[in-house]
């Protein structure tokens, strides 16, 4: 079995590739992670969809390929300058609503406003590393949390392999969520909240 050769990929995607290959984003989403998310997408049906940390848009291209035409997928960063590439080449896809804002407050704001997802993927620190609680609290009950990136990456800084295992540590001693941990490709989990 090659998990690495993906025959259908989102009709956007080799755009998005190109076009964050030329502005040198450094953090990437791999097309395996994508995949997965677009199948996950799939499961949900209808749905409330949140992407805490669109970056250029390469993981938004697999969700919005996975989701069902009455879903709805908000997406926020805190870069306006990357987000112009999801914005020209994925903007024009009415399920869709790219935020550009701080990924703290725009947590905490939805967890005040009682805002409720059956989706998320946090790929950024808020909804990550900070403010879990609240993340996990708009999330709906059967809905999905993912996260990526929780094997060693080169890109750690020294001591954010204590920032994960005190994440994992959370989300396992949690008592409404069921945790699944893939040791593939940068290291997936894939949360339900009963």
């Amino acid at each position: 079995m090659d998990d690495q050769t993906i025959l259908r990929v989102p009709t956007t995607l080799p755009a998005i590739e190109a076009e964050t290959l030329k502005v040198g984003f450094g953090m990437p989403g791999e097309r395996t992670v994508g995949s997965l998310l677009r199948t996950l997408a799939r499961l949900k049906g209808k749905g409330r969809f949140l992407e805490l940390g669109t970056g250029t848009g390469l993981s938004t291209a697999w969700i919005l390929d996975g989701m069902s035409p009455d879903s709805t997928l908000v997406t926020l960063d805190n870069d306006r300058t990357i987000l112009d590439i999801p914005e020209k080449l994925l903007g024009h896809d009415p399920r869709l609503t790219i935020i550009c804002n701080d990924g703290d407050r725009f947590v905490l704001d939805l967890a005040e406003n009682g805002a409720r997802f059956d989706f998320i993927f946090a790929d950024t620190w808020p909804g990550k590393y900070r403010h879990i609680e609240e993340t996990i609290g708009i999330l709906e009950r059967n809905g999905l949390y993912i996260i990526d990136d929780m094997l060693p990456q080169p890109n750690w800084p020294e001591d954010h392999s204590i920032k994960v295992k005190d994440l994992l540590n959370f989300l396992d001693n949690h008592p409404d969520l069921f945790v699944t941990k893939l040791k593939w490709s940068s290291g997936v989990v894939v949360v339900t909240k009963q």
